[in-house]
């Protein structure tokens, strides 16, 4: 097992580490992507989609926020880590074979048969990714960010060539359930080799008392923001079909990139850096509210351009057969914005050892968007469902930051609010200047037409933006953001 004699890293590097491995994936992700999209059919997606959001759920029951616990006590021993393994043993075993069995049920009340080997074989996905939760944990808080970086990339290259492979041999959703198989359990085998945990025969449970405390509120919110995110998959399946579902999925699967990629290169490691300094209050808030303003700044020129570029967006990655998507992914880029910073705020009540608070969060979240989710599947078409929750996700920023800001650390929220008066103002003209491309751009239905239009718009979007973080002077916290202040009890930097 690794030991705990790790030097401290500052948040800095490790963002910067985080960010090459997963800018890397990215770039491979949306190639692999893009081929595969024009080798299966939207009704592909669906079927996987469908599948995916209960392998999810089983994923967070199998978690019950042991990962996070496991980073955030100091206090575990070697002995204390093998026990916790050897009850995610348990679990794994468990919740595998229950989730093959319930495949049946499942097949039926979607009226497709096919669900029952899709669902066989996802079980092994399920196992790998469950007994993969303490010695990812382990790796994450002894700072090993180049390892679990190398990990990410060598995944992503395996499963995604594997799957095209498939793919290209006629085996439709097999080739992605596939993929899924192949990609967790590599990541298993990966991390394993890297920590050598000890499996034992009984498992102590003294040990998982000892995390039981933080890990609770934290599996009950990864329970509530199961459903949140995952509501509109269902429903719409049920209500619209596996087809609706391929075209509402990749929408929401690309407007996820965002979040993916700008909040998940820092968001893993601020909770195994920050937890640290649990204590005081004031150090996390002076330090997080660096990174939110970076989020924010980031997220509404992201938003705005893929609202504005939502037509060649899609039509460049999967082909114009996937017009359908392009209302969807119009609407939920309006959420962009809210859902980069809000993504964020997970590790520091973690960090603060709070997940009481975060559990009423989820609670109140959950309950916005599944009401916004209902009443889009109720009165709408696909485009509708993505509208409502496009609002959803906004209102749940305002509910997240209040219960952040003012009743976990105790401080101002209008304050906080307004510290993005600025955004709003650069978002505004880069909305403006979006508005106004479709005067500069040309009539296309060819992919280099497409992509010459994408450009442009880019380039004079991008171009108001510089300009607006110049005037409105937001450019400084890009500055300062590698100048992170030394804690004043410790010689060692954030």
């Amino acid at each position: 097992m690794i030991k705990n004699n790790v030097k401290n890293i500052s948040i800095k590097k490790a963002a910067f580490i985080n960010a090459a491995a997963n800018y890397s994936c990215v770039i491979l992700q949306l190639g692999f992507s893009a081929v595969l999209a024009r080798i299966l059919l939207p009704e592909d997606y669906g079927v996987i989609g469908v599948m995916t959001v209960f392998t999810t759920f089983f994923s967070v029951l199998a978690n019950m926020g042991i990962g996070t616990a496991v980073i955030q006590n100091k206090e575990l021993s070697d002995y204390d880590v093998s026990n916790i393994f050897t009850f995610n043993l348990y679990v794994a075993v468990g919740l595998s074979i229950i989730f093959a069995i319930f495949s049946v049920p499942l097949s039926k009340f979607y009226g497709n048969s096919v669900y029952i080997p899709i669902g066989c074989l996802l079980s092994v996905s399920l196992f790998f990714s469950t007994m993969n939760m303490v010695p990812n944990a382990l790796l994450m808080k002894e700072k090993k960010f180049v390892r679990i970086g190398l990990r990410m990339i060598t995944t992503t290259v395996v499963s995604s060539g594997i799957a095209i492979v498939l793919a290209k041999l006629g085996l439709k959703y097999y080739a992605l359930a596939a993929q899924s198989i192949i990609q967790v359990m590599v990541n298993f085998i990966w991390n394993y080799s890297s920590t050598r945990i000890k499996l034992r025969i009984k498992c102590d449970f003294g040990s998982v008392k000892k995390i039981f405390s933080f890990s609770s509120y934290q599996f009950a919110f990864n329970v509530f923001n199961y459903f949140a995110r995952n509501a509109d998959n269902l429903l719409v399946a049920k209500f619209m079909g596996d087809t609706q579902l391929g075209y509402y999925d990749k929408a929401y699967k690309l407007a996820l990139y965002p979040e993916q990629n700008l909040t998940h290169v820092i968001t893993p490691v601020i909770h195994p850096i920050l937890s640290e300094y649990q204590d005081d209050k004031a150090y996390i808030y002076e330090n997080y509210m660096k990174i939110v303003k970076i989020l924010s700044l980031l997220g509404l020129f992201v938003g705005a351009y893929m609202y504005f570029a939502s037509y060649e967006i899609i039509c460049m990655m999967f082909g114009e057969h996937w017009a359908a998507a392009i209302p969807c992914l119009a609407m939920l880029s309006l959420s962009v914005w809210a859902q980069v910073v809000n993504s964020s705020s997970g590790a520091i009540f973690q960090s603060l050892g709070n997940t009481k608070n975060l559990f009423i969060t989820g609670v109140l979240s959950s309950s916005t968007t599944l009401i916004g989710i209902v009443l889009g599947i109720v009165f709408g078409d696909i485009s509708t469902v993505a509208r409502n929750a496009m609002i959803s996700y906004n209102i749940n920023f305002m509910i997240s930051y209040f219960m952040l800001i003012k009743m976990t650390f105790g401080f101002s929220f209008l304050k906080f609010l307004k510290s993005f008066i600025p955004d709003v103002c650069i978002a505004v003209m880069v909305c403006i200047a979006g508005f106004l491309t479709r005067y500069a751009t040309i009539d296309a239905t060819n992919i280099v037409g497409i992509t010459i239009n994408a450009v442009i718009k880019l380039a004079i979007m991008g171009g108001v933006y510089v300009i607006g973080l110049i005037l409105f002077r937001q450019y400084k916290y890009f500055i300062e953001i590698i100048h992170i202040k030394k804690h004043r009890k410790s010689k060692k930097s954030l």
